[in-house]
C-alpha cells in the first residue's frame, strides 16, 4: 500500500500530487526557505482515495452528480451537495488509516512536550493553489482540534468539504473532472494567535507589485479573512523596506481560543480597539517574509500570519499563488503625456486622445464635429451625445466628476476633462491638442503615448455580488453586454428620451404625436433589454431636472425656470403632479409594450423623497396596467436622506434600493455635485465617512427587511476600497460606468476570496 502518511521533512513543492498544493507548500517553506512555519504532518491524498475505495463511494457520488445539469441551478447543486457530503460524514475510517493518523498525532505532540497539542486540520486538493486556479475557500479549515478522535473526525469533514456547492461549482466552471481531485489534510501545530492576517505581495487595489499589502486583527485571522472586522492594512515599499501607507481599523471583536468552549468571539477592550496589532519592526519582518516566498516561488503570493500569543513569535501558516492580479493581461500603465500643458480641469474619463479643436456653443453647431475632433463645449447635454461619439475627447469648462459629460464619456469610453473654466475662451477652433483624461490636462500639439493595456477577467470567474452596468446610449448596448457583467444595474430612460426623441413629451402630445413618443422610447429600451437577454435590465423612469427638459424641443413652454433645479421638480414628484402626469403614462405604455418582448426588463424610481409619493406613483402605475409583482420587480433609487432614515418604511413599497452615491453625497454633505470649485477644494466626496456611514445603515436596514440593495454611482470606481467596503457590508450588486467593469470585478472576487477563507 503506498504512503498513508508524510511528515513536513518529506514534503516538498513537487509533491502536489500527493499531498496537495497547500501542503507541498507548507513543507517547502520549511525545508527550502528560512521563513518560520508550524510543524506538521499531511494525510495524503493516497488515503483519501483509500476511504473512498474502502467505503465503495465513488459511484455512489457520481452518480449524485450526475443530476447536476447546469451549476447554475442553485437548488439542484445544494441538495447534491449536501447529500456527498451526507455519505463521506457517515463512513467509517478504515483502521489501517485511523491507527496511521493517531501514530503522526502522538509523534507531532513529542515536538511540544505536549501529549495533545491543539493543531489546525486544513484541507489541501491535489487541484488547488495552481498560478491559474487558487481554489481558496473552496475547502474546509478547523482550528483548535485537539485529541485523536477529534483529529480523525475533522480530517473526514475535511474529505467532505471537497463537495461543497461552492467546490463542485468552481470545478465545473475550471474544467476540472471531480473523480480526478483528491485531497490531503495538514494536521498542523496550531499558533494560539495573539493577532494574525493576511499579506499579498502586490497591491490589491491596483495590482502593482512595488509593495507588500499587509492585513491584520486581534486574535484568530479568520475575522480577517471573513471581512467581519475592519483590519489595520500596512503598504510596505519592497525596496526600502519603508512603510509607506498605514490605515489602523477599528477592531471591536475577535477569535479567540476559549479552552472550554472551542473558538469564540469577544468584544476588544476600547484601548486596544485602534491599537495597532503589529510594531512597525514585525510589519517589516512579515514584509522581509513575504519577499522572500515571492523570490522563492517566482510568482506573487497570498499569505497567512499570525503571532503566538506565549512565545510572540511570529509565523507563516500558508502561502499560495496570488491569481487575480497575476490572471489579468500584463502590460503598461498608461504613460504619462509629456509637453506644454494648455489648461487642466478634472480628470473624469481615462485615457489620451488628439485631434483638432471644434468648439461647440449650441447644439446648433454640433455639425461641426467630425470623426476624431476634440469637443469642446461650456457643458455637454444629452442631446449632444450622437456628436460626442465621434469626438476622439472631450473638454468642457463646467461640470465635475458626475456631470452629463463625464458620465457619458466613461460610457462611451472617451477620454474627457471638465471643469477646466475656460476652455471655450483660451482654445481656438482647428487647434491641435492632446487631452489626458487620466490626469485632466490639455496639452499642445498632437501627442502619441503608449496605450494602457486593458485588464482581462479570466473566463468563468464568478461574484456572490452582481457586477452589473450603468447603460444611458442604446447603440453601445451590443458592445457593452459583451463584458463580464451580470446585467444592467441603471439604465437611464431620460438619455433615450433625448437621444431618439428629443422633443418634450408634453409637445408632442399637444401635436397629437403620443404613438411616436411610445414607440421611439420603446425602440430604445428593446436595443438595451434584447442585448442583456436574459440577464436583467434596471430601467429608471426619466429624471431630468427642469433646466435639462427646457433645452428639448418645446421645453421653455413647460418647464418653470427653477434658481435650483437639482432640488426642485424632478424624479417622482413630476409623475404625479402637474400635467406631466400624462408624459408619465406615456413612460408606462413604452415599458409594457416592450416587456411584451423582453420579461427581463424591470422599472426603478428616482428622487423619491416621502412615502406619500411612493404610494401615488405606484398607484398610478397600477391603475395603467404596470404593477409591481412576482413578475416585475419595482426599485427605487436610495439618494435623499429620507431614504437612509425611513429605509424599512420603503422597504415595504419595493423590491429593493440602488443607491445613487452621487445625490446622496451631495445632499448628506450640502455640496453641489457639479460645482467645480467645491469639487477642487475635494469637498465632494463619496468616500466620506458619513456617506459610508448611510450606505452601512442601508444595507443592513433593507436586509433586516428583506429586499437587496445595489449602488449605481461612481464611487465603487473611483476609490478601490470604496467597493471592499461595500463587499465587506454584503451589498447585493454593484452598477458601474462600462470602463470600469474589469477592474471592479477583479476587486470584488479578490475580496470575496478573501472573506471566504
Amino acid at each position: 500500500m503506498t504512503k498513508l502518511i508524510r511528515f513536513y521533512n518529506e514534503i516538498g513543492k513537487d509533491d502536489g500530487d500527493m499531498v496537495g498544493g497547500k501542503n507541498a507548500n507548507l513543507g517547502e517553506m520549511i525545508n527550502k526557505t528560512k521563513v518560520p512555519v508550524p510543524e506538521f504532518f499531511a494525510v495524503t491524498a493516497n488515503a483519501y482515495r483509500y476511504f473512498i475505495h474502502e467505503n465503495q463511494l465513488q459511484k455512489k457520488i457520481d452518480a449524485l452528480l450526475k443530476e447536476i445539469k447546469d451549476p447554475n441551478d442553485t437548488k439542484t447543486l445544494a441538495m447534491t451537495g449536501k447529500q456527498i457530503r451526507a455519505l463521506i460524514v457517515k463512513a467509517k475510517i478504515p483502521r489501517k488509516l485511523k491507527e496511521e493518523i493517531q501514530n503522526a498525532y502522538i509523534q507531532l505532540g513529542r515536538l511540544t512536550g505536549k501529549p495533545e497539542p491543539y493543531v489546525a486540520v486544513r484541507s489541501s486538493a491535489t487541484a488547488e493553489d495552481l498560478p491559474d486556479a487558487s481554489f481558496a475557500g473552496q475547502q474546509e479549515t478547523y482550528l483548535n482540534v485537539k485529541g485523536n478522535s477529534q483529529v480523525i473526525q475533522k480530517v473526514k469533514e475535511c474529505y467532505a468539504s471537497l463537495y461543497t456547492d461552492r467546490a463542485i461549482f468552481y470545478r465545473i466552471q475550471k474544467g476540472f473532472e471531480h473523480s480526478k481531485v483528491a485531497l490531503s489534510a495538514a494536521v498542523q501545530l496550531m499558533v494560539n494567535s495573539k493577532a494574525a492576517g493576511v499579506m499579498f505581495t502586490l497591491d490589491v487595489r491596483n495590482g502593482k507589485t512595488d509593495v507588500v499589502m499587509l492585513e491584520g486583527s486581534w486574535g484568530l485571522g479568520e475575522l480577517v479573512v471573513q471581512g467581519t472586522v475592519t483590519p489595520d492594512d500596512f503598504f510596505i515599499d519592497k525596496k526600502t523596506l519603508k512603510i509607506k501607507e498605514k490605515h489602523i481599523g477599528r477592531k471591536d471583536k475577535q477569535l479567540i481560543r476559549d479552552l472550554k468552549k472551542g473558538n469564540v468571539i469577544k468584544k476588544i477592550p476600547e484601548k486596544m480597539q485602534k491599537a495597532q496589532v503589529l510594531n512597525d519592526k514585525q510589519v517589516k519582518q512579515f514584509a522581509k517574509y513575504a519577499i522572500a516566498l515571492e523570490k522563492h516561488y517566482k510568482h506573487p503570493q497570498d499569505s497567512e500570519w499570525a503571532i503566538d500569543t506565549d512565545s510572540n513569535k511570529l509565523y507563516i501558516t500558508q502561502t499560495r499563488p496570488e491569481t487575480v492580479w497575476s490572471l489579468k493581461k500584463k502590460g503598461k500603465a498608461a504613460e504619462e503625456v509629456k509637453g506644454k500643458i494648455l489648461l487642466n480641469g478634472q480628470p473624469a474619463s481615462p485615457g489620451v486622445g488628439s485631434g483638432v479643436v471644434k468648439i461647440v456653443h449650441s447644439i446648433k453647431e454640433l455639425s461641426k464635429i467630425n470623426p476624431g475632433d476634440i469637443l469642446v463645449a461650456s457643458m455637454t447635454s444629452p442631446d449632444m451625445v450622437p456628436a460626442m461619439k465621434k469626438a476622439s475627447a472631450i473638454i468642457t469648462n463646467e461640470g465635475g466628476a458626475t456631470s452629463h459629460a463625464a458620465i457619458v464619456s466613461r460610457e462611451l469610453g472617451i477620454p474627457c476633462v471638465v471643469g477646466t473654466g475656460i476652455a471655450t475662451k483660451n482654445l481656438k477652433d482647428n487647434q491641435q491638442v492632446t487631452v489626458d483624461g487620466n490626469r485632466g490636462n490639455v496639452l499642445e500639439g498632437i501627442i502619441t503615448v503608449a496605450a494602457a493595456e486593458k485588464l482581462v477577467v479570466p473566463k468563468g470567474l464568478k461574484t456572490k455580488t452582481k457586477i452589473y452596468v450603468n447603460m444611458g446610449v442604446p447603440e453601445i448596448a451590443d458592445t457593452v453586454a459583451k463584458k463580464p457583467c451580470d446585467g444592467v444595474g441603471l439604465m437611464r430612460m431620460e438619455f433615450i428620451l433625448a437621444a431618439y426623441i428629443k422633443e418634450h413629451p408634453l409637445s408632442l402630445i399637444e401635436k397629437g404625436k403620443e404613438k411616436e413618443f411610445i414607440n421611439k422610447l420603446t425602440n430604445g429600451i428593446e436595443i438595451v433589454a434584447k442585448a442583456f437577454y436574459p440577464r436583467e435590465v434596471i430601467l429608471r423612469f426619466s429624471d431630468f431636472k427642469t433646466n435639462e427638459y427646457r433645452k428639448l424641443k418645446g421645453g421653455e413652454k413647460y418647464e418653470p425656470e427653477e434658481e435650483n433645479p437639482m432640488l426642485g421638480w424632478r424624479g417622482c414628484s413630476r409623475y404625479y403632479s402637474g400635467e406631466y402626469i400624462e408624459a408619465f403614462k406615456l413612460e408606462i405604455e413604452a415599458i409594457k409594450k416592450a416587456r411584451k418582448k423582453y420579461k427581463n426588463i424591470y422599472v426603478m424610481l428616482p428622487f423619491v423623497r416621502t412615502l406619500d409619493e411612493i404610494k401615488k406613483v405606484k398607484k398610478i402605475m397600477k391603475d395603467e396596467g404596470l404593477e409591481r409583482s412576482k413578475n416585475l420587480r419595482l426599485y427605487m433609487m436610495a439618494e435623499i436622506p429620507s431614504n437612509i432614515f425611513l429605509a424599512d418604511k420603503f422597504a415595504k413599497e419595493v423590491d429593493g434600493f440602488s443607491i445613487g452615491s452621487n445625490d446622496l453625497t451631495q445632499l448628506i454633505l450640502g455640496v453641489d455635485r457639479d460645482s467645480e470649485t467645491l469639487a477642487k477644494l475635494g469637498l465632494f466626496n463619496e468616500n466620506n465617512e458619513a456617506v459610508r456611514r448611510a450606505i452601512a445603515q442601508l444595507i443592513k436596514t433593507a436586509h433586516a427587511n428583506k429586499v437587496t440593495v445595489g449602488i449605481c454611482g461612481q464611487a465603487p470606481s473611483n476609490y478601490p476600497d470604496f467597493a471592499m467596503f461595500l463587499v465587506d457590508k454584503g451589498i447585493d450588486s454593484i452598477s458601474l460606468n462600462a470602463d470600469a467593469v474589469e477592474k471592479v470585478k477583479l476587486l470584488v472576487f479578490e475580496r470575496e476570496k478573501k472573506k471566504r477563507k
